[in-house]
């Protein structure tokens, strides 16, 4: 349980690897790998995020190892920073607790050519406004209302589905991953009850970790990279972070109820109740797998959404068109999914199902599934931090393929608990501390800020460091918060 140190034993690999061997349990069928340096690792054992790693050795099919991240903490099931991948050919099962309720939870950057001297004489009328027109906070409602017909579409088609109704350009859906749509998606599988809880979400921030945030580029690492994903030192950026609301977490937890008795169906021994899982080639499986793509292909759309509203706020802040603001998307990304892809495992090449939560992927130069803008730097790879330092933005590397699946951590992972931090915050005021630093922050509750407060999280500079020194992605540049609006 989280606060508990873990008992076991982690071999040192290397500066940035830690092994939790086979042996450590009976049952494990792959060794644990954590990914962490020196000044992360001692964090890490205070818990018991790496039992999870090593509980997820146990899942049939499993391939490779169990990996974690840097970012690495305690979840549901799996660890947040938890990756595997396994085969279904060889027996391999699928986990919602290896993608999590909010499925395709997920970052987006979007740049554009104002500067900061621009920005920052508006910045607290650009922050109010997008507080009042972008609905944030548990169970609220947008201004996009979709009917149960429109609904299934928009779960089958993902963003293309936006595009058709001028939502969308053709370029936000290149450079969104997947071009904005999961394949073989099923809405037929999705309940009613998410249905209703999806009808009127899709263009919602959302509450806990999710925000939007204007941002500036403080530091270029790689001007080469940084010029093709047209970032440039002192340039505003816009970082939307949220996923599938409530019709996601309907969805897992519709999944979780189906799949209690799978487990003991097919004859699968499991460590923890929350790994329940069933073959990929099973009925469940194919069930959950279904549900999930669609539950993604909305989550796509709600970021969609939240930029276009974004740009709707620029435009009226600056008066002038967004495109003359060239507010164009960099990447969105997903992280919180399970996908199927070809990755080298030993001598084979083979399709796995890589399941990752709270994990991004990474994928370098030359590859097929990024977009052709950016296949001589590698997939831009969004690390979001807390909303008093930094967020990360990186590119794919050749070890993420050879090493994790092709996965890269997904933030600064927390370093508290929700309910240690608003302890930890009492008699704070945390946004008039942010505002001290020049960062304008709007949430709903002083309870919102204070779960959300910088000292929660590590420090993503840190966590970056080391998937930067273990060639999974490298550092292209640095961006500053500005200004943010949270739940």
């Amino acid at each position: 349980m989280p606060g508990t140190k873990f008992q076991g034993k982690l071999e040192q690999i290397d500066a940035c690897c830690w092994r939790i061997p086979r042996d450590y349990k009976p049952g494990m069928r792959v060794d644990g790998l954590i990914y962490a340096d020196e000044r992360l690792i001692d964090h890490i054992k205070a818990d018991q995020a790496p039992e999870q790693v090593a509980n997820v050795a146990f899942l049939p099919g499993i391939q490779g190892a169990s990996l974690a991240m840097p970012d690495i903490h305690w979840g549901y099931g799996f660890c947040i920073g938890g990756v595997c991948a396994t085969d279904p050919d060889e027996g391999g099962v699928i986990s919602p607790g290896g993608v999590g309720y909010d499925i395709n939870c997920g970052v987006r950057l979007m740049r554009t050519n104002l500067s900061e001297e621009e920005v920052r004489p508006r910045l607290k009328a650009l922050v109010d406004q997008l507080y009042r027109d972008i609905p944030t906070g548990v169970g609220r409602s947008g201004k996009y209302h979709f009917s149960t017909d429109q609904l299934r579409e928009l779960l089958r088609d993902g963003v293309g589905y936006l595009r058709s109704r001028n939502l969308a350009t053709d370029d936000d859906l290149e450079c969104t991953e997947s071009n904005g749509c999961i394949e073989d998606a099923q809405p037929g599988y999705v309940s009613d009850r998410a249905l209703q809880r999806g009808t009127s979400q899709c263009g919602t921030v959302g509450a806990g970790n999710h925000f939007l945030e204007v941002q500036v580029v403080d530091r270029v690492v790689d001007p080469a990279k940084a010029e093709v994903m047209g970032l440039q030192a002192g340039g505003v950026c816009v970082l939307i972070h949220s996923g599938s609301r409530g019709l996601g977490y309907q969805v897992c937890d519709d999944a979780l109820r189906m799949l209690r008795d799978a487990p003991a169906e097919y004859g699968i021994d499991l460590p923890d109740r929350q790994l329940v899982c069933a073959p990929i080639n099973s009925p469940q499986g194919q069930r959950y797998l279904g549900a999930m793509r669609a539950a993604a292909n909305y989550a796509f759309c709600n970021r969609q959404l939240l930029m276009w509203q974004t740009r709707e706020v620029f435009e009226r802040i600056f008066a002038r068109p967004w495109r003359e603001m060239q507010m164009q998307l960099v990447y969105d990304i997903a992280h919180n999914i399970a996908k199927f892809e070809e990755h080298q495992v030993g001598e084979q090449r083979k399709i796995v199902c890589v399941h990752r939560k709270g994990a991004t992927r990474a994928f370098p130069p030359g590859s097929a599934d990024i977009p052709a803008r950016y296949r001589e730097i590698g997939q831009p790879v969004i690390i979001p931090g807390d909303m008093g330092r930094a967020s990360w933005i990186l590119a794919g590397a050749p070890g993420s393929m050879a090493k994790t699946f092709g996965t890269t951590c997904h933030g600064a992972g927390r370093a508290m608990s929700r309910t240690a931090s608003i302890k930890e915050a009492r008699g704070r005021r945390i946004d008039q501390e942010l505002a001290a630093k020049g960062i304008i922050v709007r949430g709903r509750s002083w309870k919102g800020l204070a779960e959300e407060q910088p000292k929660a999280y590590k420090d993503v500079d840190i966590v970056v460091d080391v998937v930067h020194n273990a060639g999974l992605s490298t550092k292209v540049a640095r961006l500053r918060p500005m200004g943010v609006i949270k739940g």
